[in-house]
C-alpha cells in the first residue's frame, strides 16, 4: 500500500523523484530497525541506586530492592494521594493480596510520588485504608524519572533484576490481569 501511494503522488513521469523516495523509505526502514536494536542490545542491567525513604523513616536503596527479585518477583506500583484511580487500584489489590500472595509470593511496594507539600498525607492515608504492603516515597521523582514513569497509576514488575512487564492506567478489574501476569512469572 506504502508503494502505491509513494508511486501514485510522487513519482508522477519523474525517475528523480521515485528513487530520491525509495531512498528516503529505506533509510526510514534501516533508522526504525536500528533504533529497535539499540534497545534490545543496551536493555537495563541493573537500577539505579535511587535513596527513597519509607512511611517509618527508614531510608531505602531501590536498586537492593530490585536486587531481590532474583528470589521473588517485585510489583511496583507508582500512585499519589490525590490520583483517584492510584487509590481504587491499590484498594483493589490490598483486598486479595494475602490470597494472592499465597498462590505465589511476591513482593508488592506502593511507591507515592507525592511532593514534599502533600507528602506528609501519606503516613495517615495508609494507615486509614489499612494496606498491609510496604510504601515508599519518592518525593523528589527521582525514581519515577530513573523508570520513565510519565503518568500514576504505573505498575512495573520486575524479575531477576529487569523490568518483565509495565503498565499505566487503571481501569476496575485490571489487578486479576496483573495476578494473571504474576503466575504466569
Amino acid at each position: 500500500m506504502v508503494k502505491t501511494l509513494i508511486k501514485k503522488y510522487y513519482c508522477k513521469n519523474t525517475l528523480f523523484r521515485c528513487k530520491y523516495i525509495f531512498m528516503l523509505k529505506k533509510t526510514l526502514y534501516a533508522s526504525i530497525a536500528l533504533l529497535l536494536t539499540t534497545n534490545v542490545v543496551f536493555a537495563q542491567e541493573s537500577f539505579a541506586p535511587v535513596k527513597l525513604k519509607s512511611v517509618s523513616g527508614k531510608t531505602v536503596n531501590f536498586a537492593d530492592v530490585a536486587a531481590t527479585s532474583k528470589d521473588t518477583i517485585v510489583v511496583i506500583s507508582f500512585w499519589a494521594t490525590w490520583c483517584i484511580p492510584c487509590i481504587a487500584e491499590l484498594d483493589n489489590i490490598s483486598d486479595v493480596y494475602k490470597e494472592k500472595q499465597a498462590i505465589k509470593p511476591f513482593k508488592f511496594i506502593g511507591v507515592s510520588i507525592d511532593d514534599s507539600r502533600t507528602s506528609q498525607r501519606v503516613k495517615p492515608f495508609i494507615a486509614g485504608k489499612g494496606w498491609q504492603f510496604d510504601v515508599l516515597l519518592d518525593i523528589n521523582s527521582e525514581l519515577k524519572r530513573a523508570l520513565n514513569v510519565t503518568d500514576v497509576p504505573h505498575v512495573i514488575i520486575i524479575k531477576n533484576n529487569k523490568i518483565v512487564y509495565r503498565h499505566t492506567g487503571y481501569i476496575a478489574g485490571e489487578e486479576d490481569n496483573l495476578f494473571e501476569k504474576i503466575k504466569s512469572l
